[in-house]
Parts: C-alpha cells; structure tokens; sequence
C-alpha cells in the first residue's frame, strides 16, 4: 500500500513539496507524510488498540494492548527526491521487550523482507519467496580483509567529519565500503549476504528495528556501538567471526 503509493509519486515533482528537519540536508517531503498517514490509518482500522511512532508526525502513540508499531515511511528520502531507486518502508512491531516481526519493502525491485522474532527471515520477490539463510550466501566471510561493509552518514557536519576519519582508518583494511543511503535497506541486503556487515551512527530507531531483526533471525551479531565526542550511538552488524575485528575497527574515533 504505501509502497505503490510511493512509486506513484515518485518523479512526479515530489521534490516541489521538501523541507528540511534536524540540518539543511536532512530533508522530509509531502511524499513521506503521505505514506505514513496510509500506514497510520490501515493500523487505526485493523489495530486500535496499538501504539504507533513514526518518524514524520512526530510523538509516540502508547496505546493499551502492549504492542507499538514502529514506522520508518520512506527510509531513503533523498536519493527518493533525486530518483535514486533506493529507497523502502519499514515497518516493525515490538512489546515492552523486544521486537516481534518486521518487514522492509523495496519497491523498485519489489521485494519485501520479513523476519519474526521466532522464525527465519524471508524474501518475497513477487509470487515467489525464499529463506534467507547467510549460509547460503557466496562466501560467508570471517577475515575483514575480504568484508563488504554497508555504512551511512549522519546529517550533522560534524559527526560526518569524525565518521569520515573512521572510514579512513577501515578503507584500506576491508574489501570496500559501500553507502547507499538507506539504513533499513543496508540491513535488509546485510541480512541478505549481499553486504557482510555494516555499521552507521545517528539512526533512530523506526530506521533499524525492523533491519536489525532480519540481521538477528539470519544469524547475525548485532551490536551497539559506543558514544564517542562527535560520534554518537549506533548500530554495527557482522557476522560472528567478524563481530569483535570490526568492532576494534569502527567503534572508536
């Protein structure tokens, strides 16, 4: 539903309608409002008594069944706004504990993935639908020399700068760095096998909840990574054999 919405905004002069939140090139469009008023309205009718926090409209709905859906709209609204096709809704739902189910969906390839918090991660292309399982992926990587990372930006200049040090000190250490733009789809391909690991600063939580579960059910470490002067909390994903490497890599200034 927001999906189809989504794609049927998009390249339609979505751009006219764009502001900017926390920094200049943090921008929200009239495209992301309208995609989470769809998926507010469809939980409204079918889950009253839910809890609800999305990233555009601001505030967190408690609620009084125990359940809060967790609603990033449109994860990728700049590369959205310049016709990037990267861009996905991601939608998770959790008790007082922990994550219960996600899903992730990729409109432009049509692909959604899910994962509930007692079963494997799965993706469905279409009529079709497979486990995700990263055993079955190319090469299951356990030396960082060989490790394709996922890894984002944070909006504020200086977090930027001080991630760009970081990135600095991993390039030459790991097969290469990738950054596409979108937290939940990185975890998504990470859960995949097409990204090894990833890691990124300044995400919230309606842009990971439903990713870092699929990491989790594919068999993934997921960690946090520590507050630092110009670096805040993140999220550092890795297989296990890769988890600590990494870590020592890309958790510190």
């Amino acid at each position: 539903m927001a999906g189809g919405l989504l794609s049927a905004r998009a390249g339609r002069g979505a751009e006219r309608d764009v502001r900017a939140k926390s920094t200049p090139t943090d921008l929200v469009s009239e495209a992301d409002h309208s995609s989470e008023r769809a998926i507010r309205e469809l939980l409204a009718r079918r889950r009253p008594r839910d809890g609800f926090v999305g990233e555009e409209q601001g505030g967190a709905e408690a609620g009084d069944s125990g359940l809060q859906w967790v609603v990033d709209p449109l994860d990728g609204t700049v590369n959205y706004l310049f016709g990037i096709p990267q861009w996905c809704v991601s939608v998770a739902v959790r008790d007082g504990e922990r994550t219960l189910a996600g899903a992730v969906y990729d409109p432009n390839r049509d692909e959604l993935f899910t994962a509930t918090c007692e079963s494997a991660p799965m993706l469905a292309r279409g009529e079709s639908a497979e486990r995700l399982d990263r055993s079955d992926a190319p090469s299951e990587c356990v030396e960082l020399s060989k490790a394709m990372l996922a890894t984002g930006f944070a909006y504020d200049a200086r977090v930027r700068a001080a991630q760009a040090q970081v990135l600095a000190r991993a390039a030459p250490r790991v097969r290469d760095i990738r950054r596409f733009g979108s937290a939940a789809l990185d975890l998504a391909w990470t859960a995949a096998g097409r990204f090894d690991a990833y890691f990124e600063r300044s995400v919230k939580q309606w842009d990971i909840a439903a990713g870092a579960l699929l990491c989790e059910r594919a068999g993934l470490s997921v960690l946090e990574l520590p507050v630092h002067p110009n670096l805040p909390w993140g999220i550092l994903v890795a297989p296990p054999a890769l988890a600590e490497p990494l870590m020592e890599l890309v958790g510190g200034p």
